[in-house]
């Protein structure tokens, strides 16, 4: 028992979330909009690490009713816990910071928002808790909680 914990403990303490992308991922979750009701969103994610040691994560999401899109990840660590790289979803840079077992994103969406996700590994060392948060002009205007799993 007190090795499988130590084990557990291992393992979320060296999250590296290029190598947990990098294979095929899945996500559920809900989001929820101020003034609407939370919709179902899926993301089925497939990630390779580049040669030059760049995350390229290639995702569809579906999000309520509405049609499948692709979203498109890079993302490369630049130094220890620290990573950079850019969405398709987003206006400018993509930042990360890894503390533990958490990554800490921040970007501007597309449509201006400003967008923070904290996305902490759980125990078993193949899911991760998912939860953004939108805001514009102070104010918190979406969130969407997600369990994303790694199938492989």
């Amino acid at each position: 028992m007190l090795l499988s914990l130590a084990l557990a403990a291992a393992s979320v303490a060296s999250f590296d979330p290029l190598r947990f992308f990098a294979g095929e991922t899945r996500g559920t979750a809900t989001l929820k909009v101020v003034l609407r009701k939370g919709q179902p969103v899926s993301v089925r994610g497939r990630g390779r690490i580049d040669r030059d040691g760049v995350l390229t994560l290639d995702q569809i999401v579906t999000e309520g009713d509405k049609p499948p899109r692709p979203r498109h990840w890079r993302l490369r660590q630049i130094a220890p816990g620290r990573y950079a790289g850019t969405l398709t979803d987003a206006r400018g840079p993509v930042t990360g910071v890894v503390e533990g077992s958490t990554l800490r994103l921040a970007f501007v969406s597309t449509g201006g928002f400003r967008v923070r996700q904290t996305l902490t590994l759980q125990p078993d060392g193949r899911t991760l808790a998912n939860r953004l948060e939108a805001r514009r002009f102070g104010f918190r205007v979406a969130v969407l909680t997600e369990r994303i799993v790694k199938l492989s």
